[in-house]
């Protein structure tokens, strides 16, 4: 009996290890993502090998590794390590050419096998816009077009107008495994657009950070032109400054000044330096329309201003006494509240009065009707009833 047992358990045993070994003796691997370029390592291993022999194919079916004994001559792949356990070999510089799924076969009887597949990213090229000839002349419409080659899969190209992004229209084409995006704007461009910076940026899954490239816009447009003054009220005796503030692209050149249609008539006290014009000292005769004047290649504009001096004298003698103009306010307002309130109590005054005589001799009275006979205010007394009223 104890005979039977021990050969059960033995067999037991015997099943149990051949079952773990079989199943401990498949081939394990790992997918492996990689940039165009870069390294990969591809490993395979089994927990139990009976001396039998690892093998890497490529996705062609060609054998690259025999266990340490290389078969294929490519001098970019190389052995790393090699037992009964493991078989590591090296890729270097891959290429898109390399992408696939490679197989790890263990020479059992029958042969097990593993894929493993070899994702290569294909990095895109940095960015490039067109369409764009300086400088663009203000109302035309132009086509910025952004364009990036290479990419594996498809990057994703994202526009921007200085800080805020703007939507372009995207257009992808496969050239073998890797792709070349394209992205473009068409926009009417203004004078708010001279100086702007599009920006596109190429973002992709195999960059650490965004490929940029930027265009700034110069636009070209007729000028408008503003005059500011040095004072609010200008007066005899000051020094007073006009500005001919421009805007245009090109810069409006030269400025010109003048006085009521003609010259400046006097140069010694008016003086113009650039856009400025200044005069040293203010009299009644600087009174005037005073123009100036610019032009670029696209147009010409001008700007007016309308000079008045004032005698500082005029201003202090006949000017408003604000003081006195609060005074008279707050008498009108006393004198207005102090009337309502003796009216009001004369009103209230005389209406007591008119309601006490007309109930004067009905206190005593039996009965109503006599009391209305009695009373002061019956129709013998309405006379008295009005005079009182009133």
């Amino acid at each position: 009996m104890i005979v039977k047992q021990c050969l059960i358990f033995l067999l037991y045993s015997l099943c149990a290890n051949v079952f773990k070994g079989s199943q401990g003796q498949f081939p394990i691997t790992q997918n492996v993502t990689v940039v165009e370029g870069g390294t990969a390592n591809m490993t395979c291993r089994v927990d139990y090998n009976d001396n039998t022999s690892l093998q890497w194919s490529n996705p062609a079916q060609q054998t690259l590794f025999f266990g340490d004994k290389k078969a294929l001559r490519d001098h970019r792949i190389e052995l790393v390590r090699a037992s009964w356990q493991e078989l590591t070999i090296r890729i270097s510089d891959v290429s898109l050419s390399d992408e696939g799924q490679y197989t790890c076969s263990l020479f059992t009887m029958p042969v097990k096998t593993t894929k493993a597949y070899l994702t290569v990213l294909g990095i895109p090229g940095r960015p490039e816009i067109t369409g764009f000839t300086k400088p663009a002349m203000e109302e035309d419409v132009i086509t910025l077009t952004c364009t990036t080659s290479g990419s594996k899969p498809a990057a994703n190209i994202r526009w921007f107008r200085n800080d805020k992004e703007v939507q372009g229209t995207k257009e992808l084409n496969a050239t073998g495994k890797s792709f070349t995006v394209r992205s473009s704007l068409q926009f009417e461009v203004d004078k708010r657009d001279d100086g702007v910076a599009y920006t596109c940026s190429v973002e992709h899954e195999s960059l650490s950070k965004p490929y940029m490239t930027t265009e700034v816009l110069e636009v070209h447009y007729a000028p408008h032109l503003e005059i500011t003054h040095s004072l609010i009220i200008p007066q005899e005796g000051q020094y007073f400054k006009l500005e001919c503030v421009s805007i245009g692209n090109p810069p409006p050149e030269p400025v010109l000044w003048s006085k009521d249609g003609g010259e400046l008539p006097d140069i010694e006290r008016m003086i113009v330096e650039g856009r400025e014009l200044t005069i040293t000292t203010l009299n009644k005769t600087d009174n005037g329309t005073y123009r100036c004047e610019a032009s670029n290649h696209l147009g010409t504009s001008s700007a007016e201003y309308i000079l008045y001096v004032y005698d500082p004298n005029a201003l202090g003698h006949h000017g408003p006494d604000h003081a006195l103009i609060g005074g008279v306010v707050a008498v009108v307002v006393f004198i207005t509240l102090c009337l309502i309130i003796v009216f009001g109590r004369y009103l209230a005054r005389h209406k007591g009065t008119y309601l006490t005589h007309e109930a004067k001799g009905a206190e005593d009275a039996p009965d109503a009707d006599t009391a209305i006979i009695n009373a002061e205010g019956n129709h013998v007394h309405a006379e008295e009833k009005k005079e009182y009223f009133i």
